[in-house]
């Protein structure tokens, strides 16, 4: 039976909702109720040939509530007139709310709006472009606006996160919560007060003025005979981005390896030290210039991140060699290739054409479905191999 059932309707509004386009009304004033839910009533010939199902229909939708439904007049050959339903309207928000069982959360929202009107009409645009993601946040909606007001207060306060004072707030709300603070800070506070060059939940604290907690540089030095293994005792190092970007060691070479057991048995070599990287946290060596004029070499898994992790390095040291990141390396390891969990399918402008072509490979699939081999798996032979 292709003639619209009780459930398409409800399935009808439950989209508007779901799509937001309800709530968004709600915001702006829009007006978009009476809202008409699409019908596909039998036709002429349903009637006349198939009235028993055809009244099965009827009183099906009849005993539908929080609607209005239009009725039209036919005439059977045998029974004579009858009415059909012929329109169905959505006449109130209400009414919608009801008719798909989101009275209750109808009610935060309005509390929500109201609210946000009162204290934080610069967020009304962003309630009407996200009233559901706003639901989702409702029960924490007063503690966000607190800490909006507060940075409105203290801009870029030179603080910890740790050190926001206010009642039920911690830095760990702060922090699970920096994707919607950050969206709704830059509809807030002044220009002046934001940073715009730090991007994303990872510069959060720098784009609003926080104290971040440094950024260390680990590494090793490959070789014991070293000055610097002399001022700097022991081999497993760590400094601020700061004092490494100042060390400039005087080495020959510098290796990045993404794997921490892999950086802790890197082979010594002379004039030469490790560091351990930090996937996609490359800017705490960018400002150490000194590693523009060494020998950098980068080893990371094979895989699509891999590949755009050290496309990001040479962003900062365009010299950067890739180590251990080639199809002969990767099909000699065949028994240990793995699954990378979600791709990266980006252009990549800085890989050479060698790179170039595995990457294309392995984001477009063409070995293997999401194919990865992490660097612990390549055999230590290969590593001194490559080191030759």
């Amino acid at each position: 039976m292709s003639w619209t059932q009780a459930a398409d309707l409800r399935a009808q509004a439950q989209k508007l909702w779901d799509k937001g386009e309800i709530l968004t009304a709600l915001v702006t004033g829009e007006a978009f109720f009476p809202k008409r839910l699409l019908l596909k009533s039998p036709s002429a010939a349903d009637m006349t040939e198939r009235f028993d199902e055809v009244r099965t229909w009827i009183a099906g939708l009849n005993t539908l509530k929080h609607c209005r439904i239009v009725q039209r007049e036919f005439k059977h050959r045998v029974l004579g007139v009858n009415s059909i339903p012929a329109e169905v309207w959505l006449d109130t928000l209400d009414d919608a709310a009801a008719f798909i069982g989101k009275r209750r959360e109808l009610g935060r929202f309005t509390e929500l709006l109201e609210e946000t009107r009162r204290n934080r009409p610069q967020l009304l645009a962003w309630l009407a472009k996200r009233p559901l993601r706003a639901l989702e946040l409702s029960s924490n909606w007063t503690r966000l606006l607190a800490i909006v007001d507060w940075l409105e207060q203290h801009p870029r306060p030179g603080v910890y996160l740790r050190q926001v004072d206010l009642p039920g707030v911690h830095s760990k709300f702060i922090e699970a919560q920096r994707g919607v603070l950050g969206e709704w800070l830059d509809l807030c506070l002044p220009l002046a007060a934001i940073d715009t060059e730090a991007t994303r939940a990872a510069g959060f604290a720098r784009r609003y003025g926080f104290c971040d907690k440094p950024q260390r540089v680990r590494f090793r030095l490959l070789d014991g005979g070293h000055p610097l293994a002399r001022r700097l005792p022991g081999l497993d190092l760590a400094l601020n981005a700061d004092d490494f970007a100042k060390l400039d060691p005087q080495v020959q070479r510098v290796f990045v390896t993404e794997n921490e057991i892999n950086f802790l048995v890197f082979p010594a070599r002379e004039n030469s030290l490790v560091i351990f990287g930090s996937g996609y946290g490359f800017d705490m060596l960018g400002g150490a210039d000194w590693l523009a004029r060494v020998e950098l070499f980068y080893w990371g898994d094979i895989d699509t991140h891999g590949f755009a992790m050290l496309d990001q390095l040479r962003s900062h040291f365009a010299h950067a060699e890739s180590l251990l990141m080639d199809r002969r390396t990767l099909m000699a390891h065949q028994a240990f290739w793995g699954e990378e969990a979600q791709q990266t399918v980006r252009d990549l402008s800085r890989l050479n054409a060698k790179e170039a072509g595995l990457y294309d490979d392995l984001r477009d699939n063409r070995l293997q479905k999401q194919l990865r081999l992490e660097q612990e798996r390549i055999g230590y032979g290969w590593l001194l191999l490559a080191l030759k």
